[in-house]
C-alpha cells in the first residue's frame, strides 16, 4: 500500500486536464478535479445537489463516499506520460473521420456536439480486456456547441470513447458523468459487448431507496465494461454496384433477420451462420431468387445493446430494437471482425443481393435508444447532454415515453435530427442500402407532443435529395396518446397497414360481420390512402410480421404461449385474430394438418394477390413455427430462428412453391401491381369495369349486399384498362382474372359471370388442392356454375376470345 502523499503525487500527476494524457492501466478510475463537485461559483450556476434539501442529488452520501474510496484506491495504478497531441482539426463532420492533414500527416478528426459540456476528453484504448490502456486527451476546440480536435497518428482500428464533465442535477434533466465512457453517437463501428453491470450507469443502480436511486451518481469507471467505438476509413466508392431500384409497385418484402435466417441454413458453412457474411453466401441468396422476393427487409442491424431484465434472466433481445449506434453495423453478426471489419462486410453482403436484383431495406429505431428510462444505464446521449437528445417531462428527472421502451429522441430538436438524417443518408450513400422501415414512426413525427404531419422530422426528410429518392415505410403508430396514424403520412412515404392484417386474418377465421372492409383491403385501401396523389403501393401489405404469430402458428394457436420469455406469459398481444383449426398446438390428426395447410395457403394467396406492396416474413413459405410464441423478442435460439428443414417434407415444400409462383403470377402480371387506384366506373360502351365485385348468384354486388353477412366473395380484376403507360410510352394492357375467395366451411356453388365480362375462365389455381401442379388448364363457360370448395381460394383468368381455339 503506498502513503498517502504517494497517491496525491500520482493524483497531482493526471489531475490537470488537457495538461498530459492521464493513462490508466485496465481502464480504472482517473480522479480528475469535478468541475460538478460542490456549487457552481459561475453567474447563474447552481449546487450540484437537488435544491430545497430534496434527497439523493449529492455525491456525498454514504455509499458515494465508499465509491471514492474504491477510486482512490486505483489511483494506485495511474501513471502519467506523455500523450498524442492534438492539433484543432475541424467540427465537421461529426463523429471519428480519419485522413491526411494538409501537411500529410495521417490522422484522426474527432468532432462531438454536447451542448451543456464544461469539457469533452477523448479517450483511446490500446490493448484488450484487463490490459487495455487508456490514454485521454481533452479536446479543447468548441466550435457552436461541438468540441472536436485532429490527433495525429491516430489510424483506423484504434479504439476510443468519450468523457463529458458537466453538471449532474438530475433534478433539472442534466446528468453529466465523467467517470462514465461513452460511446459516439457517431461511431462507425463498435467492438466489445453491453453486459450492464453496476458501473456502467451514471447513478448508483441499486442504492437502497429505489425511488430516488436515479439521482446519486455512481462515481465508478465503466470503461471497462463498455463498448468502444472504432475508427475506420472509408474509402468505397461503390462503382461496382448496380442498384436493382425496383419501382414500388413491383416490389415484394421479405422480412428477414439477418441472424435468425442463416443459423441453421444448411448451405450456409458453420463459420459463416448467423452473419452478414452467411447472409450473403450464394446459399442464402438462391432461397431468395427461388422464391422471387425483390427486397428483403432486415430487423435492426444499428449497433444494439441488451436489455439489463433480460441479461438478469440469461436471455438476449434477439430482435435488435434497442439500438445504440446508428452508424455502426451490428458487431455480433460479424464473421470477419469487430474491430471495423463488419463495416467491409456488410457492404459485401449489400454487393452480393443487389447482384441477385435484390434490394436491402433497414428496419431502423430512431424513436428511442438502448438507455431506457432514468434507471437506465449511461452510454451515450444521457451522458452527452441528456436535455439536448431526448424528450422529458415537466418533471425533467423523468423521460416522456411514446415508445414504452423508457425513453423517446426528440427528433424535433436540429441536432437530434442532423443525428438521424446523418446516419440516413450514411447508409444510403456509403453502405449501399435502398430504403428504410422506420419503426414507430409516430414518435419521430411528433412535434411539441401530438403526431404531425408537417413536423420537422418529415420536412427534413421531405426535401432532402439523398433520402427523398429511397423507398421509406413508416410504422405508423407509437403507445402514445393519437399516435395511430395508419393513412395519414405523407404521399412519399408508404406504410406499414395493419387493417389489412386484421381484415384478411378475420375474414378466413369466419369473424368478420361483413365484406366491405375486405373489399378495400384487397383492392389497395383507397380509403386510406387515395388522397395527395398516394398510390396504391403506399399500403405495405401483410398477414403475419416479426411481432406475433409465424403464419402457421396463426392456424394453429388462439392463444400466446411466451412462457419462454419468462414473464409468466404477459407479454406479447392477446389480440391475435387466429384460429387454431380444431386444437391448440401441434395436432397428430390429420385432417386437421389438411385444414391448416389449406388455409396457409388461403392466407399467402390472398396476400399475394392483393393491391399493394405484400410482405412476406422470413420462414411462412414453408410452415416455420415459433410454437405459438407470438413475442420471440428474447429467443435467440430454435425458437427464433428459421428451421430449414421443413423443406424437406413434401408438404412444406409444395407450400413454399405456391409462394414461389403467385410472386411470379404477380410479377408476369400488371393488373396485381397496379400504379393507380382502380376507379370502379365503367371503362368503356359495353358497361365493363376496371374493378367489380360479385355475389354467388354470379351478378354485381349492390350496396346492400356489402352490409349482409357473407362468407363469399368474387373480385374481378381487368387487364384491359391499366392507368399508365409502359417505358415506351405504350398502353398497359394484361389478361383479366377473377378470384373467388370462400371462407365457409361448406362448399359454394358459384355462378361464373357471362358477357361482357367473360366468355370463358381458365383455372389458374385452387386452394382446397395440396398439388397446384394438378390444378391449373381447366376451363369453364360463363354462366356456368362452378362448385368452390370450403375454405378456398380460386382464381381464373380470361380466356381472350380471339385466342380462344375451342369450338
Amino acid at each position: 500500500m503506498s502513503s498517502a502523499a504517494e497517491q496525491e503525487e500520482a493524483v497531482e500527476a493526471v489531475g490537470n486536464v488537457g495538461d498530459a494524457a492521464a493513462v490508466v492501466p485496465g481502464g480504472r478510475a482517473v480522479p480528475v478535479p469535478q468541475t460538478d463537485d460542490g456549487p457552481d461559483d459561475r453567474p447563474g450556476g447552481r449546487p450540484d445537489g437537488p435544491p430545497d434539501g430534496r434527497p439523493g442529488g449529492s455525491p456525498d452520501g454514504q455509499l458515494n463516499g465508499q465509491l471514492n474510496g474504491q477510486v482512490r484506491e486505483q489511483v494506485l495504478h495511474v501513471s502519467a506520460r506523455p500523450g498524442p497531441p492534438v492539433w484543432p482539426g475541424s467540427s465537421h463532420p461529426l463523429g471519428a473521420r480519419f485522413h491526411h492533414a494538409p501537411d500529410g500527416t495521417a490522422g484522426t478528426n474527432f468532432a462531438l456536439w454536447a451542448q451543456g459540456a464544461e469539457a469533452v476528453e477523448l479517450c483511446l484504448f490500446d490493448g484488450d480486456g484487463p490490459h487495455a490502456t487508456e490514454t485521454r486527451r481533452a479536446l479543447t476546440e468548441l466550435t457552436h456547441e461541438i468540441w472536436h480536435g485532429f490527433v495525429p497518428g491516430v489510424l483506423p482500428g484504434q479504439r476510443y470513447g468519450f468523457r463529458v464533465h458537466g453538471r449532474w442535477d438530475p433534478w433539472t434533466g442534466v446528468r453529466h458523468n465523467p467517470a462514465k465512457l461513452l460511446l459516439d453517437p457517431y461511431a462507425r463501428a463498435v467492438d466489445g459487448d453491453f453486459t450492464l453491470p453496476p458501473e456502467v450507469y451514471g447513478h448508483v443502480r441499486d442504492w437502497p431507496q429505489q425511488y430516488i436511486a436515479d439521482t446519486v451518481r455512481d462515481d465508478r469507471d465503466s470503461a471497462p465494461f463498455v463498448p468502444k467505438g472504432v475508427v475506420v476509413h472509408d474509402d468505397d466508392d461503390w462503382a461496382d454496384d448496380i442498384r436493382p431500384k425496383t419501382p414500388w409497385a413491383d416490389s415484394v418484402i421479405y422480412e428477414l433477420h439477418v441472424r435468425g435466417f442463416t443459423m441453421r441454413h444448411p448451405g450456409v458453412p458453420e463459420k459463416l451462420r448467423g452473419t452478414y457474411a452467411g447472409l450473403a453466401h450464394p446459399a442464402a441468396v438462391e432461397h431468395l431468387t427461388r422464391l422471387g422476393v425483390t427486397a428483403v427487409e432486415l430487423l435492426p442491424v444499428h449497433q444494439f445493446a441488451h436489455e439489463d431484465h433480460l441479461l438478469r434472466r440469461g436471455l438476449r433481445n434477439y430482435w435488435g430494437y434497442n439500438s445504440i449506434g446508428y452508424f455502426a453495423p451490428h458487431a455480433g453478426y460479424s464473421a470477419s471482425g469487430t474491430a471495423g471489419q463488419q463495416v467491409g462486410e456488410f457492404k459485401r453482403m449489400v454487393r452480393a443481393l443487389h447482384a441477385a436484383g435484390i434490394e436491402v431495406i433497414l428496419d431502423v429505431v430512431y424513436n428511442h435508444t438502448a438507455e431506457a428510462g432514468e434507471l437506465g444505464p449511461t452510454l451515450s446521449l444521457r451522458g452527452i447532454d441528456n436535455r439536448g437528445y431526448y424528450r422529458l417531462q415537466s418533471d425533467q428527472r423523468r423521460y416522456a415515453d411514446y415508445t414504452g421502451c423508457g425513453n423517446t429522441l426528440h427528433a424535433g430538436r436540429p441536432h437530434v435530427l442532423r443525428l438521424i438524417t446523418d446516419s440516413l443518408r450514411y447508409w444510403v450513400t456509403e453502405m449501399g442500402v435502398d430504403g428504410f422501415r422506420f419503426d414507430l414512426a409516430a414518435a419521430l413525427a411528433r412535434s411539441m407532443h401530438d403526431v404531425d404531419m408537417l413536423s420537422p422530422f418529415l420536412a427534413v426528410i421531405a426535401q432532402d435529395p439523398v433520402l427523398r429518392r429511397v423507398k421509406l415505410i413508416a410504422e405508423p403508430w407509437d403507445v402514445g396518446s393519437g399516435g395511430y396514424q395508419v393513412g395519414a403520412f405523407p404521399p412519399m412515404w408508404t406504410e406499414w397497414n395493419d387493417r389489412y392484417r386484421d381484415a384478411v386474418r378475420d375474414f378466413w377465421r369466419g369473424a368478420l360481420p361483413d365484406v366491405r372492409d375486405l373489399g378495400y383491403r384487397l383492392s389497395g385501401s383507397s380509403d386510406l390512402y387515395a388522397w395527395g396523389g398516394r398510390r396504391p403501393y403506399a399500403s405495405v401489405n401483410f398477414v403475419t410480421a416479426h411481432d406475433g404469430f409465424t403464419l402457421r402458428d396463426l392456424v394453429s394457436y388462439e392463444r400466446k404461449h411466451n412462457e419462454a420469455n419468462g414473464e409468466a406469459n404477459r407479454d406479447g398481444t392477446h389480440d391475435n385474430r387466429s384460429w387454431n383449426c380444431g386444437a391448440e398446438g401441434e395436432s397428430d390428426d390429420p385432417r386437421i394438418g389438411v385444414l391448416r395447410r389449406r388455409q396457409l395457403r388461403n392466407l399467402l394467396t390472398t396476400l399475394l394477390l392483393s393491391t399493394g406492396v405484400p410482405m412476406l416474413v422470413a420462414g411462412d413459405e414453408f410452415g416455420r413455427t415459433q410454437g405459438g410464441n407470438n413475442n420471440a423478442y428474447c429467443q435467440d435460439n430454435e425458437t427464433g430462428w428459421v428451421d430449414w428443414s421443413l423443406l424437406e417434407d413434401p408438404a412444406w415444400r409444395e407450400l413454399f412453391a405456391l409462394a414461389s409462383r403467385l410472386i411470379s403470377l404477380r410479377q408476369a402480371h400488371p393488373v396485381l401491381r397496379r400504379r393507380a387506384f382502380f376507379s370502379g366506373r365503367p371503362q368503356g360502351a359495353d358497361g365493363l369495369r376496371d374493378l367489380a365485385w360479385f355475389t354467388p348468384a354470379g351478378a354485381e354486388m349492390t350496396e346492400r349486399d356489402w352490409y349482409a353477412p357473407a362468407a363469399t366473395l368474387g373480385m374481378y380484376l381487368s387487364g384491359r384498362d391499366i392507368p399508365g403507360r409502359d417505358e415506351r410510352g405504350r398502353q398497359v394492357t394484361d389478361d383479366s382474372f377473377l378470384a373467388v375467395l370462400h371462407t365457409g366451411d361448406r362448399p359454394a356453388a358459384w355462378v361464373l359471370p357471362g358477357a361482357p365480362w367473360a366468355e370463358e375462365y381458365e383455372l389458374v389455381l385452387d386452394t382446397s388442392r395440396e398439388d397446384q401442379a394438378t390444378a391449373p388448364g381447366t376451363r369453364h363457360r360463363g354462366g356456368e356454375t362452378l362448385t368452390v370448395p370450403a375454405r378456398s381460394v380460386v382464381l381464373l383468368r380470361v380466356v381472350p376470345a380471339a385466342v380462344d381455339s375451342r369450338t
